[in-house]
């Protein structure tokens, strides 16, 4: 188990292919509301924690959940207490195929047309696509690898095949997205950075792109 968590920091099909990246561009894409047409965590937070531990954090997270909706907690706060609640001394095992039940079976009803026709047009161009994201690898990694794309994002933290409840590492998400970004991948080696977002979570990101688009449209 510890392998697929390790492996789904930065899935890079592209690696193994000898290339003149000089006329190669980079693409970089959000995944919650921008690939999809929504937030996907509450959903994947309903699909994989048990029903006692859901009905039990409603009431716990209720106050956190309200000062997220009203802009004074961040995204951070609430996701980070969100995993601790549903998920501290779950089987990573379990999670997991609940991860993949989730990218097969609830993903493909959530994803932008004009995301995955986007997508196809930079690989049509031999492009390097990136999905970076705050959400998590367990379901993320799954979709990314059927589509073919790499992939860096969130991770949980595992001990003796049992998730701790915290993540590993930071979240991936605002300065986080670029600092990772910038640790596997050389800008230079590209001749565009393009870029997708939909939240502020993405506006680091979306400045080392020379070709920039919030909530799909190109932006200075």
């Amino acid at each position: 188990m510890a392998g697929f968590m390790a492996t789904a920091k930065l899935l890079s099909p592209w690696r193994d292919h000898e290339r003149n990246r000089s006329t190669v561009n980079l693409a970089l894409f959000d995944f919650d509301g921008t690939i999809t047409t929504r937030e996907m965590f509450p959903d994947f937070m309903r699909f994989a924690v048990t029903p006692g531990r859901l009905a039990a954090g409603k009431l716990v997270l209720m106050p956190l959940v309200v000062g997220y909706k009203l802009g004074l907690i961040s995204g951070n706060t609430i996701r980070a207490s969100v995993v601790r609640f549903g998920f501290r001394g779950v089987p990573v095992a379990q999670v997991e195929q609940a991860g993949e039940r989730f990218s097969r079976e609830v993903l493909p009803g959530v994803v932008r047309r004009m995301a995955l026709e986007r997508i196809q047009w930079h690989k049509a161009q031999g492009d390097v696509v990136v999905v970076v994201s705050a959400a998590l690898d367990l379901y993320l990694a799954h979709w990314c690898r059927l589509h073919q794309l790499d992939l860096i994002c969130s991770r949980l933290e595992a001990a003796d095949g049992v998730l701790t409840g915290r993540y590993c590492g930071e979240q991936c998400a605002s300065k986080e997205k670029s600092r990772r970004i910038l640790e596997a991948y050389d800008l230079r080696d590209f001749s565009a950075v393009y870029a997708y977002g939909d939240t502020k979570e993405d506006m680091d990101m979306l400045s080392l792109a020379s070709r920039k688009y919030f909530r799909w449209e190109e932006v200075a």
